[in-house]
């Protein structure tokens, strides 16, 4: 089945030499201006978070950008197209396994679009779907359960905090009819649920053989990245830019939590790069939901890159009497 192919660096607006550095940077300022809790429009906000939060998640990551650019230039944009011949996601030789009456998934409502589930989800087959597979041995009349089948979940950290219940749709054709079937349920995702993590949804896997049971729907949890904050077990990390004085004399400012700006104190003499810990702002634990993690906030000492007059007079005087020597030079002979 052909494809919409996704251009992951148009989404994210950088050229496919871009650095790692810049396609972060790239993702990060896209997603402030269009994560839902800012954006007016929250439907169609929420629609491009999704995709640049995709494009990040292949691009950002090495070994799913390698696999991306594998695909080649032979891909027409905005087309329905298929892979390179004998192309592999998973970096295995030769076509996927799914025999030719074997009974194919595809996902909705999981936050990834269906050209990122066949090539770089990392569940089910070697093609990127789980497969309910169907023999055509003497014994296939046998009762048989049906086999389990894997799909990814994007979950956003806000998800994690509070947890939520999403709406999951699947979508298959009848390997025996071929009528094509669709079914949506809800899924509860559970407070403090990790990454890598599956949640089961009985019964709504692959049908069974000769009265078998269903299999059952593993949905397999993975973290979206966000424009703040780093995770780190249950711990979150986030930078704060900070002015030199603020450095030099201490301060009390605010900083970004995932329930809303917190106050923080700096230290006199704060050097750059310290961490800050704001205890139990981080994620919680999933099995003690009320036992959190702790938000560290790391301090960036950023310099003006305009200067008044009188700022720069404040500056002279401070390089005629400061003391401060950072590189041991012994003083100039008058």
């Amino acid at each position: 089945m052909g494809l919409e192919f996704k251009d992951y660096y148009a989404t994210l607006g950088v050229p496919r030499t871009a650095s790692d550095d810049e396609i972060k940077k790239a993702f990060r300022k896209l997603a402030r201006i269009h994560h839902p809790d800012v954006s007016r429009d929250k439907k169609g906000s929420e629609e491009k978070f999704k995709e640049i939060n995709e494009a990040y998640e292949v691009l950002g990551t090495p070994e799913n950008r390698r696999k991306y650019d594998t695909l080649g230039a032979d891909w027409k944009r905005g087309a329905a197209s298929q892979p390179p011949p004998g192309w592999n996601p998973r970096g295995q030789r030769g076509p996927g396994r799914g025999r030719a009456n074997s009974q194919e998934f595809n996902f909705g409502g999981t936050g990834f679009s269906d050209f990122f589930e066949r090539f770089f989800s990392q569940s089910g087959s070697p093609g990127g779907r789980g497969f309910d597979r169907y023999d055509s041995d003497d014994d296939a009349a046998a009762s048989r359960r049906g086999q389990d089948v894997e799909g990814d979940l994007a979950v956003s950290l806000l998800e994690v905090l509070e947890g939520s219940v999403r709406s999951v749709s699947v979508r298959s054709t009848n390997p025996t009819t071929g009528a094509a079937e669709s079914e949506t349920f809800k899924v509860r995702i559970p407070i403090g649920v990790k990454e890598g993590q599956r949640i089961r949804v009985a019964g709504k896997g692959g049908a069974g053989v000769g009265g078998g049971t269903a299999g059952d729907l593993m949905l397999r949890v993975r973290i979206s990245p966000h424009p703040d904050f780093e995770v780190e077990d249950n711990d979150l990390h986030t930078d704060l830019p900070i002015a030199p004085w603020e450095a030099v004399l201490g301060a009390t400012v605010t900083a970004p939590s995932l329930e809303g700006p917190v106050q923080i104190k700096i230290p006199a003499g704060t050097a750059n790069g310290q961490q800050l810990r704001v205890r139990k702002r981080g994620l919680p634990r999933v099995e003690a939901p009320l036992d959190r993690g702790d938000l560290y906030v790391r301090l960036q000492i950023e310099m003006p890159t305009t200067f008044t007059e009188n700022e720069l007079a404040a500056w002279r005087t401070l390089a005629a009497t400061s003391q401060f020597n950072p590189r041991n030079e012994e003083p100039v002979a008058e």
